[in-house]
């Protein structure tokens, strides 16, 4: 992580639709190569702020750049410049391992060169040659959400966005994909990930929780604990939940 390079910037985000407030006067910064998680409970607005931070929304006020990109003024580059994951599984089942590969090779802007250079290599490391050829719908749920993610940093993008990206696998298939997190952060590319298993936030660099719409805690989950007197981040997001419920 480079402590000194910011690949995203926010300040005083909000977001309205209508009188609801979904994020209200959010601020942070995230470092290049950062494993930075972005926790909250249903509804407290990560997914809203995730679709300003990939260009998919307009903010209705605040100061955001992405990668070195306005918001406002520059979401196509911005885009071309992250990966994005999605919970649901974002890879077209009908096509084969390696037809989705080159297809968001494409989408990403990757000469076919590139995409067949790069190609051979992620299938060897993801020890999927032998299912080239194999429609994705064949592939067991783990290695569907490896693969996944593999593509989403195909093009070397400089921030990739994960959105619950280990719903429903086991856990040796969570660590595992944790694995393939922590090796793409030592190349430099920045993690930015949603996730409700709390045990998942230990392994991130810094941690913000959001309640209700705001970031009520940001800091790395030692400090956390620390701060809330607490054993593990579970505790943490039970103290900011009774405390929110406590101011209203």
């Amino acid at each position: 992580m480079n402590k000194d390079v910011k690949v995203i910037r926010v300040k005083n985000l909000y977001k309205k639709f209508g009188d609801f407030t979904a994020n209200d006067n959010l601020s942070f910064e995230v470092s290049k190569g950062e494993i930075f998680g972005f926790l909250g409970a249903n509804g407290a607005g990560k997914t809203t702020a995730i679709k300003i931070l990939c260009g998919l929304s307009y903010p209705s006020s605040g100061e955001i750049s992405v990668a070195g990109f306005d918001v406002y003024k520059e979401r196509e580059l911005l885009k071309r410049n992250i990966g994005y994951m999605s919970q649901k599984f974002s890879l077209y089942e009908d096509l084969t391992v390696y037809e989705n590969i080159r297809f968001y090779g494409g989408i990403y802007g990757m000469t076919k060169q590139e995409i067949d250079t790069k190609t051979n290599g992620l299938l060897d490391q993801l020890d999927l040659q032998h299912s080239r050829n194999k429609r994705i719908s064949s592939l067991p749920l783990g290695w569907k959400q490896k693969l996944a993610f593999s593509v989403a940093i195909f093009h070397n993008p400089e921030i990739v966005f994960l959105d619950e990206p280990t719903g429903g696998v086991d856990p040796v298939t969570r660590r595992q994909f944790w694995d393939l997190i922590y090796e793409a952060s030592r190349a430099g590319i920045t993690i930015f990930v949603t996730t409700h298993y709390m045990d998942e936030a230990e392994y991130c660099d810094r941690v913000s929780i959001m309640v209700d719409g705001r970031v009520e805690a940001l800091d790395t989950p030692t400090k956390l604990k620390e701060q809330f007197n607490a054993l593990d981040m579970d505790q943490v997001f039970l103290s900011l939940a009774r405390k929110a419920k406590n101011v209203e």
